[in-house]
C-alpha cells in the first residue's frame, strides 16, 4: 500500500515537471493604420505619376518619328521638283539663280548671328537653310538654273522661319537657363493672374490677367513661362497659371489671383 502511494506520488511530481509551461507572450503593439495609409498614398500617387510620365514619353516618341517621315518626304518632294525642273529646262535665267542665291546666303548669314548657338530649334532652321543653299549651288553648277533658284528660295523661307522663331529682332535676349519653344505656343490664363517682369514671385506685377485670356508662350525658365498677352504685355507667369487655349477662348468666370 505504501509501495502504491509512492509510486503514485512519483508519477504525479514526473507528470509535473514535464508539463508545458505557458510561455509568457508580449502584447503585440496596435498597427497604426493612420501611417500605413499615409505611407501608401504617396507610392500610390508616384506610380501613377511615373505611368504618365512614360505615356508621356510615347507619345513623343511617336510625334517625333511622324516629324521624321514628313521630313523625309518633304526632302523626297523637293527633290522631285528640282528634277522636274531640270528637264523641263524653265526661263530662268542664271542671273536670276545667281541673285537669288545671294539673297538666300544673306538670309542664312543673318540667321547664324541671330541664333548665336543657344538655341536648338534655331540651330535645325539654320542647318536646314544651309542645306537647300548647297544643294542650289549643286544644281548651279549643272544649269538647272530653275532647281537652284527653286531652292535658293527654299533656303530663304527656311531661314526666314528661323528668325521668326526667334522672336525677331525686338524679342529680350534669352536669361540664363531659358529654354525657347520651337515655334510659339498658344496659351491661355488659368485665373486671375499676375503677368511679372521676370521670373520670381519677387519680380514687379506688370498687369493681372483675367481667366481665358489669350496668351502666346516663347519660353520657359524653371517653373515660369515667358508669355505676351494680345495688349503687347510681355512678362512672366507661374507654369501651373497658364494652360493649352481652348477652341474659342474668351474671358470670364473667376479664380484666385495669384500666381500660384
Amino acid at each position: 500500500m505504501i509501495r502504491r502511494a509512492l509510486a503514485i506520488s512519483v508519477a504525479a511530481v514526473v507528470f509535473a515537471a514535464c508539463a508545458p509551461t505557458s510561455a509568457s507572450v508580449a502584447p503585440q503593439p496596435a498597427k497604426d493604420t493612420s501611417t500605413a495609409r499615409h505611407v501608401a498614398t504617396p507610392s500610390a500617387h508616384d506610380s501613377a505619376l511615373e505611368q504618365r510620365a512614360a505615356r508621356l514619353e510615347l507619345r513623343l516618341a511617336e510625334r517625333d518619328a511622324q516629324v521624321e517621315d514628313l521630313q523625309a518626304r518633304l526632302d523626297e518632294a523637293r527633290q522631285e521638283v528640282v528634277r522636274t525642273l531640270a528637264k523641263l529646262q524653265t526661263v530662268a535665267s542664271r542671273a536670276e539663280a545667281a541673285s537669288a542665291m545671294a539673297e538666300s546666303e544673306i538670309a542664312v548669314q543673318t540667321l547664324r548671328v541671330a541664333v548665336g548657338g543657344t538655341s536648338s530649334s534655331g540651330a535645325t532652321d539654320l542647318g536646314q537653310a544651309g542645306g537647300l543653299l548647297q544643294q542650289a549651288s549643286a544644281e548651279f553648277g549643272k544649269q538647272n538654273y530653275g532647281g537652284a533658284l527653286y531652292l535658293a528660295n527654299q533656303s530663304k523661307r527656311a531661314a526666314a522661319l528661323g528668325r521668326s522663331r526667334l522672336g525677331g529682332s525686338d524679342r529680350p535676349s534669352l536669361r540664363p537657363g531659358e529654354v525657347a519653344f520651337a515655334v510659339a505656343v498658344p496659351l491661355q490664363a488659368v485665373g486671375r493672374s499676375n503677368l511679372r517682369e521676370g521670373p520670381g514671385g519677387a519680380f514687379r506685377v506688370l498687369v493681372t490677367v483675367d481667366p481665358g485670356t489669350p496668351l502666346t508662350g516663347y519660353s520657359y525658365l524653371d517653373q515660369w513661362v515667358r508669355v505676351a498677352d494680345e495688349n503687347g504685355h510681355t512678362g512672366w507667369m507661374f507654369m501651373t497659371r497658364v494652360g493649352r487655349r481652348a477652341a474659342s477662348s474668351g474671358g470670364g468666370g473667376s479664380g484666385g489671383g495669384g500666381d500660384r
